[in-house]
C-alpha cells in the first residue's frame, strides 16, 4: 500500500488540530469528532496539551483515501515549539498550511510559508473558519499572493462567507485563470494559450499536480474544520496533488527519529521515518547523533518491538513510520542505520534559527536537585535543542525559544515528575568566535616521574567560515595515534568549545591537530581527554575571541499616531530599522533588534500603541556585542587556570 506522510502546520489558533480531527473523522479513521476546547482530540494526548488547548509535541495519526495511507503529523503552532516543526519537516512528503479566514496572514504563518517555499515541499493551503463572522476569503487571496505565495491557485470558493450557512463549492482548475497561473512555469502551456489550441482539462490537472509536486504553485482550499465544509475537496486535493514518493526498497535501512514518547514503564518509544531499506524486530541497529559542536556519536542496540503506524505488519518498509522500542539511549534527531553499516550522512539542515534564550532552573526544595536534573535530561531526549547543562550551585541551564516554552516545562516538571522548580529570568545566549590564530602544544615530560598526562597534544585555533560551527582537522597522519586516542582528542575539542574565553559557546572555529604522541602502554584515552582542554584553551587565548549577541528580525504594525513614540523606543533599545510603510491609518515597521531587547519591547508595546500594536519577531543571526562582554560562569573546572583545572580532575 502506498504511503504519504504529510504535516499540518499553522500559526497558533488557526484551527490546525481541529482540521486534523475533522480529516480523521471524515475519512473514517475515528468514530467520534473530538474537540480542542473539551480536550478530546486524537493528537493532543498529553494532559498539558488538553488543559491548555495547544499542541506541544508532534503526533502521528493515519487515515486512508482509497488504497492510499496518509500519515498525518499534527505539529505545534506556537512559535516557542518551532523545534518540533523542524523535526517534522525532515520526514514529510507534503504539507497542509492552515490559515484563518478571520485573522488572515499571521506572523508565524509567514515564517512557515517561507520555509516551505525554500524547501520546495509540496504544499496545499487551507483557509479555515470561513463560517465565522469577519471571514474575508476573497480579500485574503490577495494577501496570500503578496505575503505568502506569489503563485496560488484557488481550488474552491466560499459563498455567504462569514455566516453559518456558508457554502463551499469546488473550482476545477480548468479555466483561463488556472491556465494563466500554470503557464508562468510551463513554456509549452504558455505557447498553447497564445497560439492554441487551448489545453484540455486533463492537461491542466496534470500540470497542477506536477507544479505542486515541484513546489512552484500552492493550491488553495476554503472551508471550516468545525462545520465540515470544504473538507472533501481538501481530501481529494491531498490524494491528487501531493506526490507519493516511490519506495526506495534497495540498499541498507536509513531512517530518522523525529519524536519520542514514553511507555507505561517509562521506556522510550521512538517514532522513525524510514527512507530506504527495511527493519524487523530483534534486528540490531546503530543510531548516530550529530552533536551541537559538530562531533558525531553512535550507539548500537536491538529492536525489541516495532509497530508500523496504521498497519499490522511487523516489518518497517521504506516510506513508512513506525513506533520502535528497545533503543534506550535514542534521542530525537538520531539517524538509524543497520549495525555495521558505515554512512557519511551529514548533520540535518536546520530550517529555523536555534534557541536564543537561556534560563537557570533550581528546585524549590534542595533535596529535589538530583530529581530535577534527571527530569530535565529526560525532557532533553525529546527536545535536544533545550540542551540541559550543569550550572553552578547544583542548578541546570536550559536553552529556550520563549516564555511559553518555560511555562510548559515548569508544568511538565510538576505534573510528570513531581518536582516544583524555580526559573530565573531568561537571558540571551551569546556566542564567541576566534578573533585571530593561536597555537599551543604540550609534550610528555619523561623527566618527571609522574607527569600530569601521558600524552602529547598540539592544536591550532583559527576562524572558520561563517555558519561552519566547529570543524576539526589533522596535520598529523591519521594512524599516528591509536584510534581511541585520536577520537578522544576530537570529541574533547567539541566538548571544550562549549565554553570559550568568556564562558559562551565558540562557533565558526577551525581546530587543527598539529602534533600528537603517546607513551607506549602507559598512555590512556583519559590522558588525551584531560590534556586537550588545557592545550585548546591556551591556543584560544592566544587567538582571542569576540562575543556576539543574537538578533531578531521583527515586523510591527501600529496605529499611525503612535509611530513617533514607538520608533523612539526602538532606537533606544538598539533596533536597526529597515523599512517603514504607511498602510492607511497604520504603519508597518520592519528591522532587527538585539534579542535582549526584543522581549522587553514586546512587553512595552501595548502601552506604546494603545493596545493596538501587533508584533512579530524571529531569531535572525547575530552581531558583535559592543562594550565589555558578559561572562558566563564556567562548569568545566576552568582549563584556563591549570592548577584549578587539575584539582577539578582530581575530584571527579
Amino acid at each position: 500500500m502506498p504511503t504519504l506522510n504529510i504535516g499540518v502546520l499553522a500559526h497558533v489558533d488557526a484551527g490546525k488540530t481541529s482540521l486534523t480531527e475533522r480529516l480523521l473523522f471524515d475519512t473514517g479513521a475515528i468514530g467520534r469528532l473530538g474537540s480542542v476546547d473539551a480536550g478530546s482530540t486524537q493528537t493532543d494526548t498529553g494532559d498539558l496539551e488538553r488543559s491548555r488547548g495547544i499542541t506541544i509535541r508532534s503526533a502521528v495519526a493515519p487515515f486512508h483515501v482509497g488504497d492510499l495511507q496518509v500519515n498525518l503529523i499534527d505539529t505545534p503552532g506556537h512559535a516557542d515549539f518551532v523545534a518540533e516543526v523542524e523535526r517534522a519537516l525532515g520526514v514529510l512528503d507534503g504539507a497542509v498550511l492552515v490559515l484563518s479566514a478571520v485573522e488572515g496572514v499571521q506572523a508565524h504563518t509567514r515564517v512557515l510559508a517561507r520555509t516551505l517555499r525554500r524547501l520546495r515541499l509540496p504544499t496545499l493551503l487551507f483557509v479555515n473558519k470561513v463560517d465565522r463572522a469577519g471571514a474575508r476569503p476573497d480579500a485574503l487571496l490577495g494577501d496570500i499572493r503578496r505575503r505568502l505565495w506569489p503563485h496560488v491557485l484557488p481550488m474552491s470558493a466560499a459563498e455567504r462567507a462569514g455566516t453559518p450557512s456558508v457554502r463551499v463549492t469546488p473550482l476545477p482548475p480548468h479555466g483561463a485563470e488556472a491556465a494563466e497561473v500554470l503557464a508562468e512555469h510551463d513554456d509549452e502551456l504558455l505557447a498553447d494559450l497564445v497560439a492554441g489550441p487551448p489545453p484540455d482539462a486533463a492537461r491542466l490537472d496534470a500540470a497542477v499536480a506536477a507544479q505542486t509536486a515541484a513546489g512552484l504553485i500552492c493550491p488553495v482550499y476554503f472551508g471550516s474544520a468545525l462545520g465540515g465544509q470544504g473538507i472533501g475537496d481538501l481530501v481529494e486535493g491531498i490524494r491528487r496533488y501531493l506526490p507519493v514518493p516511490p519506495p526506495a526498497t534497495g540498499g541498507p535501512a536509513q531512517g530518522t527519529v523525529f519524536a519520542i514518547e514514553r511507555g507505561p514503564a517509562g521506556e522510550k518509544i521512538a517514532y522513525v521515518r524510514l527512507r530506504s531499506g527495511g527493519l524487523r524486530v530483534r534486528e540490531h541497529v546503530t543510531y548516530r547523533r550529530h552533536e551541537p559542536g559538530g562531533s558525531t556519536t553512535e550507539h548500537t542496540e536491538q529492536i525489541t518491538a516495532l509497530t508500523p503506524v496504521g498497519r499490522p505488519d511487523k516489518r518497517l518498509t521504506a516510506g513508512d513510520i513506525a513506533r520502535i522500542r528497545g533503543l534506550s539511549g535514542v534521542r530525537v534527531g538520531d539517524q538509524i542505520t543497520p549495525h555495521g553499516h558505515t554512512t557519511t550522512d551529514r548533520a540535518p539542515e536546520a530550517h529555523f534559527a536555534r534557541p536564543s534564550l537561556a534560563t537557570v532552573v533550581r528546585p524549590e526544595r534542595a533535596r529535589d536537585a538530583a530529581r530535577l536534573r534527571a527530569a530535565l535530561l529526560r525532557l532533553a531526549d525529546e527536545d535536544p535543542l533545550i540542551r540541559a547543562r550543569s550550572a553552578p550551585d547544583g542548578a541546570t541551564s536550559l536553552l529556550l525559544y520563549g516564555e511559553v516554552q518555560k511555562e510548559v516545562i515548569a508544568a511538565r516538571l510538576a505534573g510528570e515528575f513531581g518536582v516544583t522548580a524555580r526559573f530565573e529570568p531568561s537571558s540571551p545566549v551569546y556566542s564567541e568566535r576566534p578573533a585571530g590564530v593561536g597555537g599551543a602544544i604540550e609534550e610528555m615530560d619523561f623527566r618527571r616521574r609522574t607527569p600530569d598526562f601521558w600524552a602529547t597534544v598540539g592544536l591550532r585555533v583559527e576562524p572558520g567560515a561563517p555558519g561552519s560551527g566547529v570543524t576539526f582537522r589533522r596535520e598529523v597522519e591519521l594512524g599516528a595515534l591509536p584510534l581511541a586516542f585520536d577520537r578522544a582528542i576530537e570529541e574533547t575539542v567539541h566538548e571544550t568549545l562549549d565554553q570559550g574565553l568568556y564562558g559562551w559557546p565558540v562557533t565558526d572555529c577551525a581546530v587543527t591537530l598539529t602534533a600528537s604522541g603517546f607513551g607506549g602502554p602507559v598512555s590512556t584515552a583519559a590522558d588525551f581527554r584531560g590534556l586537550t582542554p588545557l592545550v585548546l584553551m591556551r591556543a584560544l587565548r592566544l587567538a582571542g575571541t569576540r562575543v556576539y549577541e543574537p538578533y531578531h528580525a521583527f515586523e510591527l504594525e501600529i496605529p499611525a499616531e503612535t509611530l513617533g513614540p514607538v520608533l523612539a523606543r526602538l532606537s533606544a533599545l538598539g533596533a536597526q530599522l529597515r523599512e517603514s510603510v504607511e498602510t492607511g491609518a497604520a504603519w508597518t515597521v520592519e528591522g532587527r533588534i538585539p534579542a535582549r531587547s526584543a522581549h522587553a519591547f514586546q512587553r512595552e508595546l501595548p502601552g506604546l500603541s494603545h493596545g493596538e500594536g501587533v508584533w512579530w519577531s524571529t531569531p535572525s543571526g547575530d552581531r558583535p556585542l559592543p562594550g565589555t562582554p558578559p561572562v558566563r560562569p564556567r562548569t568545566d573546572g576552568n582549563p584556563l587556570d591549570r592548577d584549578a583545572y587539575l584539582r577539578h580532575l582530581a575530584r571527579r
